[in-house]
């Protein structure tokens, strides 16, 4: 898998210390003016429901349940925001799309919510959009793509459960969205691949957060 990645050892390093050190739940967002002040460095996580976000997030942040998953894709009902590294960094866990078991409006309520975030916050550095490797782009990340590339907001893709592929499998996914990427004009050239349950990428991703702050 990937081997830094043009990161070096200092540049993984303080990757892994900040993720390392406080990690703290800061509060669940259900409406804009809850936010907290765009005092700071914040990244978020999207991607769709059942795409592995959590597993991700407390694998960044080497934790059992910093993040809950759920056995019902799609309960992630708010933008809930983490401190990281004591006031250094927002890690900004988002609602996942296609969201399942819930109403029409309610599903609208949330995707209203998290593209004003997405659309408005002058302290975000940058949008981690999640794909799952298996199944590579589909229409709702691509509607999310366009609607950054709008924004002007920059994102990374990341794909996840690259474990489950062969490692030719997953480099060809990589490789063709990588392709398709471009052509928008917002989004980071590279495409980091990462599995939560054998650890890989996990320090590059942490690396590239680090270098936001």
């Amino acid at each position: 898998m990937e081997n830094g990645d043009g990161f070096s050892e200092e540049a993984l390093e303080a990757g892994r210390v900040l993720f390392a050190g406080p990690v703290e739940f800061v509060k669940g967002v259900v409406d804009l003016k809850g936010l907290p002040p765009a005092d700071r460095t914040e990244v978020c996580f999207a991607g769709r429901s059942n795409v592995g976000k959590s597993s991700l997030i407390n694998a960044l942040t080497n934790r059992a349940k910093l993040a809950r998953s759920s056995a019902e894709p799609g309960r992630t009902r708010e933008l809930n925001y983490f401190d990281l590294g004591e006031g250094q960094l927002y890690l900004v866990d988002l609602p996942g799309f296609g969201y399942a078991k819930v109403s029409r409006s309610q599903a609208e309520s949330w995707m209203k919510l998290t593209r004003s975030y997405l659309r408005g916050r002058p302290s975000l550095r940058r949008v981690f959009l999640l794909v799952d490797a298996r199944r590579g782009l589909m229409d709702t990340d691509e509607e999310v793509m366009k609607m950054l590339d709008t924004s002007a907001v920059t994102y990374q893709i990341v794909l996840t459960k690259v474990d489950k592929l062969k490692k030719s499998e997953a480099d060809s996914v990589a490789a063709g969205i990588e392709a398709k990427l471009k052509k928008h004009g917002a989004a980071h050239p590279l495409v980091r691949m990462t599995s939560s349950e054998k650890g890989w990428g996990i320090p590059e991703l942490r690396a590239e957060v680090a270098s936001l702050i």
